[in-house]
């Protein structure tokens, strides 16, 4: 007899390094799922930020099937049509001349800070290697981006983190003229910290960042992979503040569940990315490429970004609602559809209490620390799912305020 799944097999048989939810989803269509017991759920996670068309969206479905008939894997010793459409599309809406193509956020990211320092080596010496980023910062899982990220927790236990790497606090310009100076080669910041808890960054921060790199001859990044491709109501977030990076990353969104990730630059940055610099072994291959043109196609048009602002208002006016019933949140805030509710000090740490219950009631999402209930869905999530999400989150709260 062949054996279902289960999730105790997943104690069993995987690496213990994440806590999934008891159910496993096994089909979804839209915003909605359906687990192997037939419950339905409504998907406000979307895959932490990255199913931006919700699930089988049949634009993406038959990028992938027409691509999957004719080419899946060459390697970078050669180029394929899909990535090179990819990147011209990416050029061609962006402030970019240059696009890097990997896998992940986290390589996208590696990429970045491995470009910046050979940059400022060959443009400035040696001395000037200093990254700064930020206090609660999260840029990915390689041991670089870890460390670089602005939470501990992360890095700890694996051994000495790379050197050269400074914090500053988020969204306070003085702590990092504090630390910036002749040998900072790079500032990265999130323009909305996602892991962080949802906190969108000023666009005084980023203008003085701006500044701040250019007095010093240094380079701005860009982590973009939460935020970006229609994910804050622009196709990047950058165009929300008009600031330009030097460099910018992306992910998640980029390929709406297939893993994608791409690293945006200026032709005079890029140029330090010479042959055999630095590579990806399934990066620009041709299925990852294809999907993602046709996400990139699809999400960059007038419509789909209205509708991404749109939504967020609605979200906001449904948690408004059921604060006002229940006064749990201190704080709702975001931008387009990543959208985080901080607890009240009465609910302190008790964010991750209402996703059990939530997916009780058929609901699924997010947090962003134990502190903030986090929404990600779909871009084009339609507002009937929307309704009646947040008439089960809204049961959900109901049942964490009568625990007490």
């Amino acid at each position: 007899m062949s054996h279902t799944p289960s999730r105790q097999d997943f104690d069993h048989y995987m690496a213990p390094n994440y806590a999934p939810q008891q159910v496993i989803p096994v089909r979804g269509e839209g915003s909605r799922l359906w687990d192997q017991a037939g419950h339905e759920y409504i998907d406000f996670a979307g895959g932490i930020a990255v199913n931006s068309l919700g699930h089988c969206h049949p634009v993406l479905v038959d990028a992938l099937k027409r691509q999957a008939d004719t080419l899946w894997h060459l390697s970078n010793v050669f180029t394929n049509e899909p990535a090179l459409a990819l990147a011209k599309a990416l050029v061609e809406r962006t402030f970019a001349d240059k696009v890097f193509l990997c896998s992940s956020g986290g390589e996208a990211n590696e990429a970045a800070l491995k470009l910046a320092r050979r940059w400022a080596v060959e443009h400035h010496g040696e001395h000037k290697d200093k990254i700064i980023s930020f206090y609660q910062s999260f840029h990915g899982r390689t041991f670089f981006t870890v460390s670089v990220g602005g939470q501990p927790k992360y890095s700890q236990g694996f051994g000495p983190v790379p050197g050269g790497i400074l914090h500053a606090e988020f969204n306070d310009l003085e702590s990092v003229r504090r630390l910036v100076g002749d040998d900072t080669c790079a500032i990265m910041v999130e323009p909305m910290q996602g892991e962080g808890g949802i906190v969108p960054a000023k666009p005084e921060f980023l203008q003085g960042l701006r500044e701040l790199c250019d007095e010093h001859n240094a380079l701005l990044i860009f982590d973009e992979v939460q935020t970006g491709v229609g994910r804050s109501g622009e196709l990047y977030a950058y165009k929300n503040f008009a600031i330009t990076p030097d460099i910018l990353t992306s992910a998640k969104s980029l390929g709406g569940g297939f893993p994608v990730g791409a690293m945006l630059a200026t032709d005079d940055v890029a140029k330090s990315l010479a042959v055999g610099t630095h590579g990806s072994t399934y990066g620009g291959n041709p299925l990852a490429s294809a999907v993602a043109l046709a996400a990139v196609e699809f999400i960059d048009t007038p419509e789909v970004l209205a509708g991404v602002k749109k939504r967020h208002d609605l979200f906001r006016e449904h948690l408004d609602t059921i604060n006002r019933k229940y006064g749990v949140f201190k704080e709702v805030r975001g931008m387009g559809l990543l959208i985080g509710a901080q607890m009240a000090d009465a609910y302190e740490g008790r964010a991750k209490d209402i996703l059990p219950l939530a997916i009780e009631e058929g609901l699924m999402a997010l947090i962003a620390g134990p502190n903030v209930l986090r929404m990600a869905p779909s871009l084009v999530i339609p507002e009937a799912d929307i309704e009646e999400g947040m008439a089960r989150l809204d049961r959900a709260i109901a049942r964490l305020v009568a625990q007490g």
